[in-house]
């Protein structure tokens, strides 16, 4: 077996001012990262500050390109991974054996953290709780266009095979969702549903709707407690 993620954190020696904030304790939130208008250039970032990660295994397929020796064959690995509770990515990774390429896309899929705003943007809910997202959403890769609505509490996740993973790693349980484009390719399917939510991050809530989502945020720790 390979080392622990606390092992990994432990031996990680940062090299990016971040990473080195990450590792001294000054920056204890992802969220704080984006905030100050910061990237994330080091996988164990992510480690560091999203102990709770998982990982998942989206695909893996071969791959051909013609060289002056011949045809050279790699493999491409796309990853999620993600908390189940407001955060996840999505990574891709190429090798010349599949589970470096794995590992590749897992280290793409932690650089590429997004944050999610959850809440409770039903108008037939209004439980106040984080459960589904905020308002209606839609993101595009390629030829892939998936849109998504805010559903009542309970409804569970309406979607299909590859937004459903992306959605539950996204820590979202409830939402309507509708896809259109050529959505058997998992990595623009998968894509598209990261784009949508990343929209939920470059809108401003203002009034109503900034008092709502926040007290949407203060309430979701107490109501996971009770349940």
């Amino acid at each position: 077996m390979g080392p622990t993620k606390e092992e990994i954190v432990a031996a990680w020696v940062p090299k990016s001012d971040i990473g080195k904030k990450v590792k001294a304790k000054q920056i204890l939130s992802i969220e704080e990262i984006y905030d100050m208008g910061g990237t994330i250039l080091e996988a164990e970032i992510a480690d560091a500050l999203l102990p709770n990660l998982q990982e998942e295994t989206l695909e893996v397929s071969s791959t051909q390109r013609m060289t002056d020796c011949g045809r050279k064959m790699q493999f491409r690995a796309i990853v999620l991974v993600g908390d189940k509770n407001g955060h996840f990515g999505i990574g891709s990774g190429k090798s010349e054996e599949v589970k470096p390429a794995i590992e590749s896309a897992v280290k793409d899929a932690k650089r590429n953290i997004v944050c999610v705003p959850l809440g409770c943007g039903s108008w037939e809910c209004g439980c106040k709780t984080a459960h589904s997202i905020p308002i209606k959403v839609i993101g595009k890769q390629g030829s892939v266009e998936v849109t998504l609505k805010p559903a009542p509490r309970g409804l569970g996740i309406a979607a299909n095979k590859i937004v459903k993973k992306v959605l539950t790693f996204a820590g979202v349980k409830d939402v309507w969702s509708f896809s259109r484009g050529h959505t058997e390719t998992i990595f623009n399917n998968a894509m598209a549903v990261r784009a949508a939510l990343q929209g939920l991050n470059t809108m401003r809530f203002e009034g109503e709707w900034k008092a709502k989502l926040k007290s949407v945020e203060m309430a979701a720790p107490a109501a996971e407690a009770s349940a």
